[in-house]
């Protein structure tokens, strides 16, 4: 036995990542004394500016719109209770196919070893017990969710260290009922051509493939706030306009697939830290 408390790492790509897939689990598992760690990998220099000022307008300024969001993610860490945030501050890549993927700081054009060699030290500093990031296709195909994926894999392999490692992912039984909730609060949704649908179609698993689902419900208000916190990004924030009651309903339940275990616990299981408590 050791007097290290148990350790949650989470990895993520940009600031406000923390709150969609994974704030009900950095509450929950804070409120139970587990230290929280998250990394966040990217300065979020591609989201919308004061005003909502779009990349790509000439008034955007992403140097200005990193500095703005870094102050969210600190108030996002406060309202979840995150011990411990480690920001890596590469420069955001925004969304594929836009020329930011080409800027030579950009994280997407950082090569993996790099990225996996400073996230390696981080995880023997903190010596996580368990290990949270994207699947191999950043859930939905993002460049940075990607990069993120990639170096956290990576890192693991520089390491010595076994902790259980999942992929945020959502059950395809939900995903299928979101173009309807989301016109349901007045998001116009057209329909997708077929290359499109069939892309949207292999978000997430079916839900028989999902090893993990932990109910934070009763942190769900925590979560809510804390995607509030990065106000600049509201109206990219689809979520925040169901309300509160809403929003527990579909965003209470975080869901993981586990790919890497020492502790040999049965799966399904509710809790990320099965096995070792």
């Amino acid at each position: 036995m050791t007097d290290r408390p148990l350790t949650l790492m989470a990895v993520h790509a940009h600031p406000d990542d923390e709150a969609t897939s994974t704030g009900g689990v950095l509450a929950r598992y804070a409120a139970e004394g587990i230290r929280t760690v998250l990394v966040t990998c990217t300065d979020g220099g591609c989201g919308d500016g004061p005003g909502g000022v779009k990349p790509g307008d000439p008034r955007h300024d992403p140097a200005a719109v990193a500095s703005m969001r870094r102050q969210e993610l600190q108030a996002s860490c406060d309202v979840l209770k995150i011990s411990d945030l480690e920001t890596l501050d590469y420069a955001d890549s925004g969304m594929i196919g836009w020329p930011s993927n080409e800027a030579p700081e950009s994280f997407w054009q950082t090569p993996v070893e790099e990225g996996a060699a400073r996230l390696a030290e981080l995880m023997r500093h903190y010596r996580p017990d368990v290990v949270v990031t994207y699947d191999e296709n950043g859930f939905y195909g993002h460049p940075d969710h990607i990069q993120a994926h990639r170096i956290t894999m990576a890192a693991l392999e520089m390491t010595a260290l076994t902790p259980k490692v999942y992929w945020t992912t959502m059950p395809r039984s939900q995903m299928q009922r979101f173009g309807e909730t989301m016109r349901e609060f007045g998001e116009d949704m057209p329909e997708p051509d077929p290359a499109e649908a069939a892309a949207l179609a292999e978000i997430g698993l079916p839900d028989d493939e999902i090893t993990t689902w932990v109910d934070a419900s009763a942190f769900s208000d925590q979560k809510f706030d804390a995607l509030a916190a990065h106000s600049s990004q509201g109206e990219n924030i689809f979520f925040l306009k169901m309300g509160k009651e809403r929003f527990r309903e579909w965003m209470g339940t975080e869901t993981f697939v586990r790919v890497k275990d020492a502790t040999g616990a049965a799966v399904p299981e509710n809790d990320l830290f099965a096995g070792l408590r």
